[in-house]
């Protein structure tokens, strides 16, 4: 198939992060957990259960399923308002589709979420070929296995994937997974992601864009 673009979703394709972040807050505080938002940084990127359930053990309160269950509940209520689209993440998108990249998006989230936001963002689904979720895969990121099933899912070998992506947990699953990455600094300052050595470091989707087309 050539080159194949495996997305991941939140803080790639739509600015979500502070929307999670809020309805993890709010969600949370009503099992007596009263977290703010530094609490949640180690645990970008590595799906609901760690981001929401790292956070409850670090006060000590024991995780349980419902927690992000009533996240989620939360989320769904404001992400039509609050959610955010990168510049450029719908011309990138038709870009690929036009030039023949294998495209698919590989996310930590839940499928609910998945939907919701490609819903809040106006993003087709029809741009992506593999749409893989937390649900899908045992070990979330940064273990490679969301990534793996993206490439098996599209049919292409990992050497011919290139990652997109925003995080540090994410970075290390693409690079786990035998894939190129390209890195943006839209929830990491560019000297953090360059500690777990992406490909590429963009600091907007323009010039993710450029990247992936001189590849073709």
């Amino acid at each position: 198939m050539g080159v194949s673009v495996l997305f991941d979703m939140d803080g790639v394709l739509v600015d979500s992060e502070p929307v999670i972040n809020a309805a993890a807050i709010m969600g949370l505080a009503e099992y007596g957990v009263h977290a703010v938002h530094e609490d949640f940084l180690p645990f970008v990127g590595a799906g609901e259960d760690k981001y929401i359930g790292g956070v409850a053990e670090k006060y000590g309160v024991t995780y349980q399923v419902e927690m992000k269950h009533r996240v989620y509940q939360i989320y769904l209520d404001i992400v039509p308002e609050r959610i955010k689209v990168f510049d450029g993440i719908h011309d990138l998108l038709e870009s690929l589709n036009k030039n023949g990249f294998g495209v698919a998006l590989a996310s930590s989230a839940d499928l609910i979420k998945i939907d919701a936001n490609l819903k809040a963002a106006k993003i087709s689904r029809e741009f992506f070929q593999a749409v893989v979720g937390g649900e899908d895969v045992i070990n979330k990121k940064p273990s490679p296995d969301i990534y793996l099933t993206a490439a098996k899912r599209l049919g292409e070998e990992t050497k011919d994937c290139i990652v997109v992506e925003d995080a540090i947990n994410g970075i290390m699953a693409a690079k786990a997974a035998g894939m190129r990455c390209i890195a943006v600094t839209t929830s990491f300052p560019r000297e953090v992601l360059i500690e777990v050595k992406p490909d590429y470091v963009c600091d907007s989707i323009p010039e993710v864009k450029e990247i992936l087309m001189s590849l073709k």
